[in-house]
């Protein structure tokens, strides 16, 4: 007869059992964001949704200058300033319906009187950039556009330095030496070069890095910080008024111009609608990729980004190219990669 076991007999027979301070973990119930996420993951695969969504990245971003070309340079819609203003409201409203309604980010909120006057700030640079960048297509073939772009990182260090005295190392200047040379190089070789198409780009380019700058510079305080989606629902409707009025004082009577346009073509409004919602996409696109991978993939996809948009642009548009300009751009495309090495070497010799 086998002698009946107690119920602490059985407990020791079981190894799993005997730490008295044993806590089985109990699943928690998924929320519906995570049910959700979990359904989109079980349809598509992790490596094919970042796929997907740097391809759209690339589609965006090379969509938007092909258009812009389009609208400004061949449809004879003249009114860069006019179609800027376009940008900022259809992000601010993109962005309303992304942040509050879909809950893409959390919404984050103004908190004072001083962090408003900052962002304004940089709505008044950022204007200033997409302005001087789509006056520049008026009169740059895309190619030659992207390539002075390009000097991105030249402008950075010299407004770095100049506001908040910061010295890089000797190899990061030194990589800028084939950065401004590949763009002497095209700008000599250029065939459509047109000098004040040159100089809104260059402002373009300078606008961009100051508004890095200063970003970085103005909002850095926790309390501050505004993830860049939140940073772009505010700054878009600000550089929507600030635009306004050099619209109608600069490019006339333009909404008039622009009914008219659209009541004899309607393929004009398409335009202007798929224009302005990727201009937003190309905002949505750079925060999505850089979620899904990192910082640094997104400035590496940027660098191949403006050799791509410069050959798509010559397939599309036909302009004429030079073997200088062509090994001008492949200089500074270089010289902004050893730069881009340069600065994460430098970082990591400081940590």
């Amino acid at each position: 007869m086998v002698e009946a076991q107690s119920w602490t007999t059985r407990r020791g027979s079981n190894p799993r059992l005997e730490s008295t301070d044993q806590v089985l973990d109990i699943p928690v119930t998924p929320t519906a964001e995570i049910k959700h996420q979990q359904g989109v993951g079980s349809l598509i695969s992790p490596n094919l949704l970042t796929a997907l969504i740097i391809a759209s990245w690339y589609l965006s971003n090379i969509g938007v200058l092909l258009l812009n070309k389009y609208l400004l340079s061949f449809y004879g819609y003249r009114y860069p300033i006019f179609l800027t203003m376009l940008h900022m409201i259809s992000c601010a409203s993109y962005s309303f319906v992304a942040i509050r309604w879909l809950e893409i980010v959390p919404f984050q909120q103004i908190h004072s009187r001083k962090q408003f006057f900052k962002i304004l700030a940089l709505s008044a640079i950022f204007c200033f950039s997409v302005v001087c960048g789509n006056t520049s297509l008026r009169y740059l073939p895309v190619s030659f556009n992207q390539a002075i772009g390009a000097t991105t990182p030249f402008f950075t260090a010299i407004f770095a330095f100049v506001i908040t005295c910061k010295k890089e190392s000797a190899e990061v200047y030194l990589a800028l030496v084939p950065v401004v040379l590949g763009i002497v190089l095209a700008s000599n070789s250029e065939p459509l070069f047109h000098l004040f198409g040159f100089l809104m780009a260059l402002g373009s380019t300078a606008g961009r890095a100051l508004k890095s700058v200063v970003q970085g510079l103005l909002l850095t305080s926790d309390a501050e910080k505004l993830h860049s989606m939140n940073l772009l629902l505010y700054m878009a409707p600000m550089a929507a008024m600030i635009l306004l009025p050099f619209t109608l004082y600069i490019e006339g009577n333009v909404t008039a111009v622009t009914i008219e346009k659209a009541r004899l073509d309607g393929f004009m409004i398409f335009l202007l609608v798929a224009n302005a919602t990727v201009a937003y996409l190309v905002n949505l696109t750079n925060f999505l990729v850089t979620k899904h991978t990192s910082a640094l993939t997104l400035q590496v996809l940027g660098n191949a980004k403006a050799a791509v948009a410069a050959v798509v642009s010559v397939l599309i548009f036909r302009n004429p190219v030079t073997v200088m300009g062509m090994t001008g751009f492949a200089v500074t495309l270089m010289g902004v990669v050893l730069y881009s090495e340069a600065k994460k070497r430098s970082k990591l010799t400081a940590h």
